[in-house]
């Protein structure tokens, strides 16, 4: 499966763009991500090991906060995961 980094996540990936990982589920997929690029686990998930808040991550255009099981979507090799960190700020 390919997850794709967004550029503020990027210096922890040496840059890439996307990563091609193993997993059965979106939760192994996170997690062979984070194996591979461990700094990127404090910015994906907090202590309590849940996803932050601010991180949203979308199963092939579908934002998984609103699967039926959520990270324990199984997932193919030809699926892909998008990772977008909210924004805030403005005026």
């Amino acid at each position: 499966m390919l997850i794709h980094i967004p550029t503020p996540l990027r210096a922890y990936t040496g840059q890439k763009e996307s990563i091609d990982v193993m997993g059965t589920t979106v939760a192994d997929s996170l997690e062979a991500l984070v194996a591979t690029y461990p700094d990127l686990r404090a910015n994906l998930f907090s202590a309590d090991g849940n996803l932050r808040s601010f991180v949203n991550v979308y199963l092939n255009d579908e934002d998984i906060r609103y699967l039926p099981e959520k990270e324990k979507t199984s997932v193919s090799d030809k699926d892909e995961l998008t990772i977008i960190p909210s924004i805030a700020g403005g005026r």
